[in-house]
This record gives C-alpha cells, sequence and structure tokens, in this order.
C-alpha cells in the first residue's frame, strides 16, 4: 500500500492548525506567513538550477528542445511555463513545450489515474519525437510520480539529458536524473494542497529555468525583450520602445531604425548603436549567434580596427 506519511508535503503545519477557526484576513495571513520563506527555500539549489539551464541551453544550440514533464498542478505548472515562452521572446512554439499525465484535456479536468502509469508517459515523449538532444526535466512535488519516473527513466535510455523538479529530499525522482533540484518548502497551509507552497516554488525554478535559458541563447539584450514580433499595434508600441530605450534615441529615430530593419529590434539596436547599416547588422548577429552584446562589440571593434 501507498505511504505518504514520510513526504515533507504531506506533513501537518503546525502553524496553521486552527485554520478553520480564524477569520477570512486570519486565514489569508497565515497564507502568506508562509509564501514569504519559499524564496529562501529555492535559494539553496541556485546551482542545480544553473546545471539545468546549461543543459537546456546545450540543447537548444544543437537542435533539441526543452521539454517539461509533470503530472496535476506540477505538470499544469510545466505547460503554463512553456506557453509563454514564444510571446514572450519570439521562439518556435516546439523550443519549449511541456506535457502531463492525461493529456491537454487535465489541464481543466483532472484525468483519473493517468500519473500512475510509466508507458504513458513513455509514449506521449514517442509522439513528440523526443530524442537526446533534448533536455527533459521531470516535475513532481512529491518527488515520487510513475509518470514522471517513466519518462525521466525512457529519457535515460536514450542519452538524453535528464533534470528532477521536487519539493522533498530524497525524492525518487531524483536518483533518476543528471540534475536533481529539491526545494523543500515543507508542510503546506492546508494538509497536502501542494498547488501552493510547493506549485509556487516550482512556479519560481520553472520562471529561472526558461527565462535564464532564453538570455543565454540571445533572447535578452541587457534586461530587454528583444525578440519581439511586432503582430499588432501594442506590440508596435513596444519594440519601439525597447528600441528607443536600447539605443538612446527619441521615438521618431527609433521608428526610423525600425522602419529600416523591416521591423526587427535586435537588427534596428544594433543598427543605432554600431551605426552599421541593415544588411551588415543582420549579417554580424548571424556570425555571433543572434546575441546583441556580442554583435555590437564586434562591429565597434572593426570601426577602432578601421581607424587604426
Amino acid at each position: 500500500m501507498l505511504s505518504l506519511d514520510s513526504l515533507d508535503t504531506e506533513k501537518r503545519n503546525i502553524n496553521t492548525m486552527n485554520l478553520d477557526e480564524l477569520s477570512t484576513v486570519e486565514i489569508i495571513e497565515k497564507i502568506n506567513q508562509e509564501d514569504k520563506k519559499i524564496a529562501d527555500c529555492v535559494e539553496p539549489a541556485i546551482q542545480k538550477i544553473g546545471e539545468a539551464v546549461d543543459f537546456a541551453v546545450e540543447s537548444i544550440k544543437r537542435g533539441g528542445r526543452l521539454i517539461y514533464i509533470g503530472a496535476g498542478t506540477s505538470g499544469r505548472l510545466g505547460i503554463l511555463d512553456a506557453s509563454e515562452c514564444p510571446p514572450t521572446y519570439g521562439v518556435p512554439f516546439d523550443m519549449v513545450t511541456g506535457i502531463m499525465a492525461g493529456g491537454d484535456k487535465a489541464m481543466r479536468k483532472a484525468i483519473e489515474g493517468a500519473e500512475d502509469s510509466k508507458e504513458l508517459a513513455v509514449n506521449d515523449l514517442k509522439k513528440l519525437g523526443f530524442s537526446k538532444k533534448d533536455t527533459l526535466v521531470g516535475l513532481a512535488a512529491s518527488g515520487r510520480t510513475p509518470y514522471v519516473i517513466g519518462g525521466l527513466e525512457y529519457a535515460k535510455s536514450l542519452g538524453a539529458k535528464t533534470v528532477a523538479v521536487s519539493c522533498v529530499r530524497g525524492a525518487k525522482i531524483s536518483k533518476l536524473c543528471d540534475v536533481p533540484i529539491e526545494v523543500v518548502v515543507g508542510a503546506e497551509v492546508v494538509t497536502g494542497s501542494t498547488r501552493m507552497k510547493a506549485g509556487t516554488a516550482q512556479k519560481m525554478v520553472l520562471n529561472m529555468i526558461s527565462t535564464t535559458t532564453m538570455v543565454k541563447i540571445g533572447k535578452v539584450y541587457q534586461n530587454l525583450m528583444v525578440d519581439v514580433a511586432a503582430t499588432n499595434e501594442k506590440l508596435r508600441v513596444r519594440a519601439l520602445n525597447i528600441v528607443s530605450e536600447a539605443t538612446g534615441t527619441n521615438k521618431e529615430i527609433a521608428k526610423k531604425l525600425l522602419e529600416d530593419s523591416g521591423y526587427d529590434v535586435k537588427v534596428a539596436i544594433v543598427m543605432g548603436i554600431s551605426g552599421a547599416d541593415a544588411i551588415k547588422a543582420r549579417q554580424t548577429l548571424k556570425e555571433n549567434e543572434l546575441n546583441v552584446s556580442a554583435t555590437i562589440k564586434s562591429l565597434l571593434r572593426e570601426s577602432v580596427e578601421r581607424i587604426r
């Protein structure tokens, strides 16, 4: 018989034993007090999170993907994080992908029993065409979900890089991966409700993984999103503001740079700072793996050498 007694996520929280006797505001205060602890719990895992990012960057640079796999809240968080990457950073929709036990239907309605099947995870990964070029991040607050275990085992069998994110010490999934990330947030406000502190902790970790990965593959210049696709009026205004901010020019000049670049924000920024034309800016960006900082340094170096 399955035992949950030893899991950190299933223990009772001594600070909320009288939760049902409290006023509305007092309950919310208790939740807030527990939530304040989460960032401190994530901090010890920073080194491991960094290793996960390096795996993801390596996979993407060689044509692979970053793939999240989970069940329940963990699975939903993976899908959420993945779905936000394309509109935020202009990446292909399959570069960061999330799958969960029970499929897309389980996003809204729990599919009972799906998380207990290792085989289902293998089938789902095969449908994605998962390969050793990809990085798989297994998500399970309890650290023992069979669906996630099955996915990690399959990924390892192919030679793919694997990461496990859990909220317990000595998680089963930690033993099945290259990089174990354990963020132990302790007992939940409502016993066993891992959509709360554990869910918040996992969301923080996923934000760190995907955001840092996007920075490392050149989707950010300084702290500006520079792969904005100006597909509507709001995004055109955002692109204009980004170019103006990055180049230190007024909106009129920034608009001209955007027009000359074909509304490519990266090219416009490189043109505005280096003085290169659109063709030279685009070519040098390609030579520098689309990294704006590296491109600008390269072009400025060329200018100095010509003067000499």
